[in-house]
């Protein structure tokens, strides 16, 4: 917030301004510009918004170069070797850790909202059996505002609230449908005395003529998983919810504007991009080939899963979601496939070799969670659905701050004009 003291001034063309400069918790200082186009009839040019601040929010912190993400100030390591994900949902909706009695009312009120209204599993009959699962998603969940009418005004607080909770139910319930259906097989319905996790994997991998037992192992790096992709500060995804919201749509419209985003290979499909990378390597043997190859700046190839934009030293998700690969791994073996032999000896070298470790380029959270859905049984095509049930609370959380601002207006950026001047219209015999 302003101190009320300090300013920055911008001098332009003899014509000088004092800008407020606003003093965060944590990290840089942010220069408030709000006022520069009205006082001084110019705008600032900040291409893909990396050094612009578009909003306040007490939601999540990321210090990159100490590799540090908080969720309310709560180290993102300790939530998830510590918390599960529901009780992360809590934090992040509401701020603080719950009590037992407030989680398990929580946890109650989002497991009894996991069905979805019968009449929408009609919607994925109207996709084709080849269609992408991130494609069904987004129509899917943007048609729930046809459905659940009664939550989506975003201005009464407990139509926000219900539709939170609808959201964070119902979109694991819509990833496993439209797996079922890119696979032939019947819908699985949820079950009340499931946890969150095993219901998913349950709603994934079950069929009808056996039972299905999920390994408690799977289950806790599932949840693992979920925990570690919550929330991610201003992205790209939450970055398109927030936009979105600002225009007063309902919330199902909103969250399905983040899955479109997410969609993107250079966001939610990282994880699906290393996969496909490890297979295109294809054996270990070839494993020197590929390291020559991204240590050669003219060749086009790149190692995917390695460094991150965000953390320029380690990623603070990463060393968690190890150990859940390790255990994963230990549990359902790795000796006949060769793309997890391929993972842990790629693993291994750039941990150890100088050229990565000077570069800080070390395994990233999207490395380890491609490998554990890998071993699983999920296809690659699943991995950025996974990602969007995760990232659907951290949404939510963000819509709600954005909606409860008084100082919330829509948004309207600016752009640097470099078209053509005006020009008349000429007929079209004269041309």
């Amino acid at each position: 917030m302003a101190d009320g003291k300090k300013t920055a001034t911008l001098t332009l063309d003899g014509k000088s301004i004092d800008l407020p400069v606003l003093s965060p918790t944590a990290g840089p200082d942010v220069v408030d510009i709000g006022k520069l186009y009205g006082q001084m009839g110019v705008f600032t040019h900040d291409p893909s918004f990396t050094s612009t601040s578009s909003c306040e929010s007490s939601i999540t912190f990321i210090d990159g170069d100490l590799g540090e993400l908080l969720h309310r100030g709560y180290p993102i390591d300790q939530l998830a070797e510590k918390s599960h994900y529901l009780e992360v949902c809590f934090l992040l909706l509401y701020g603080e850790l719950p009590t037992a009695a407030q989680l398990e009312d929580f946890e109650s009120r989002v497991t009894r909202h996991t069905m979805v209204h019968e009449q929408m599993h009609r919607f994925f009959t109207g996709f084709r059996r080849d269609a992408h699962p991130m494609a069904v998603m987004v129509g899917v969940v943007g048609a729930m505002s046809a459905f659940y009418h009664d939550s989506t005004d975003v201005n009464d607080p407990w139509q926000r609230e219900v539709a939170s909770i609808r959201l964070i139910a119902k979109v694991p319930t819509i990833a496993a449908m439209a797996y079922k259906y890119s696979v032939g097989q019947p819908f699985v319905y949820p079950r009340n005395d499931l946890d969150y996790a095993s219901n998913f994997l349950r709603m994934c991998f079950a069929v009808p003529c056996e039972e299905y037992e999920v390994d408690p192992i799977l289950t806790r790096a599932m949840d693992r998983i979920l925990t570690l992709h919550a929330d991610h500060e201003q992205n790209a995804s939450t970055s398109t919810v927030r936009l979105a919201s600002s225009s007063g749509a309902n919330p199902f419209a909103c969250i399905a504007a983040g899955i479109a985003c997410l969609w993107g290979p250079a966001h939610g499909g990282a994880n699906q991009a290393c996969l496909e990378m490890l297979r295109e390597i294809g054996t270990v043997e070839r494993i020197p080939e590929y390291i020559k190859r991204a240590k050669d700046k003219d060749d086009p190839f790149r190692l995917m899963g390695f460094g991150h934009r965000v953390y320029k030293n380690f990623d603070p998700r990463a060393k968690v979601m190890k150990q859940s690969a390790d255990e994963v791994l230990d549990l359902l073996g790795i000796e006949n496939n060769e793309t997890l032999k391929v993972a842990k000896e790629l693993e291994k070298i750039a941990l150890e070799d100088e050229y990565f470790v000077s570069k800080k380029l070390y395994p990233n959270v999207d490395f380890y969670s491609g490998i554990i859905l890998d071993a699983m049984g999920f296809p690659t095509s699943m991995f950025t659905p996974i990602f969007a049930v995760s990232r659907t609370v951290g949404w939510i959380s963000q819509w709600k701050e954005m909606i409860a601002d008084p100082n919330m207006r829509i948004g309207r950026p600016r752009q640097l004009y470099t078209g053509p001047t005006r020009r008349d219209y000429v007929d079209v015999e004269d041309r």
